[in-house]
């Protein structure tokens, strides 16, 4: 994904969620370039990996010389689900201007146990509450995700993914 903020104060919001599962591998790069003053970025991914799957965010925000006043934003969460599972993050602030707020952070855990007793504690069983967890996590981003179709298509093949990947889990 490359986005050009060429005009004064354009603006771009970039939200991304991936799902490494199996033995897949899934790579994504995102390029944000600030080229005119006063241009505004918020990028946020999410990835999931399960099995021996592994994930890969590669996010860049250049903030060229003369886009004095930009402001840029990158967010990434991942989520293992397994053991085996690997994500690799790496986002990237390249600034040749003085004059800018930018900020970059990245985070990679697992289900959080105290979360997992809390629901296990409420009646849910393992997968149920694993299952919970893992789709508050993704719906972060799916929330924003404004074309009905999409998202009913995007939150149908999660959900279709989940229940095989948490089965197998339990």
């Amino acid at each position: 994904i490359t986005v050009v903020l060429a005009g004064t104060g354009a603006t771009a919001t970039v939200d991304g969620l991936f799902l490494a599962d199996g033995h897949r591998h899934i790579d994504n790069r995102t390029l944000l370039e600030h080229q005119a003053p006063a241009t505004t970025s918020r990028e946020s991914f999410r990835g999931l990996a399960d099995g021996h799957g592994r994930g890969v965010f590669n996010g860049k925000a250049i903030v060229h010389e003369g886009a004095q006043k930009s402001n840029a934003r990158q967010v990434n969460r991942n989520l293992l689900l397994t053991t085996g599972a690997e994500i690799d993050a790496k986002p990237a602030l390249e600034i040749y201007a003085d004059d800018v707020q930018c900020g970059h952070g990245t985070t990679t855990g697992q289900l959080d146990p105290n979360a997992l007793f809390y629901l296990r504690s409420r009646g849910l069983s393992e997968p149920e509450a694993r299952s919970a967890l893992t789709r508050a996590f993704a719906g972060a981003v799916l929330a924003r995700v404004d074309e009905p179709a999409l998202a009913r298509h995007v939150h149908d093949e999660l959900d279709r993914r989940l229940v095989r990947l948490l089965e197998v889990a339990a």
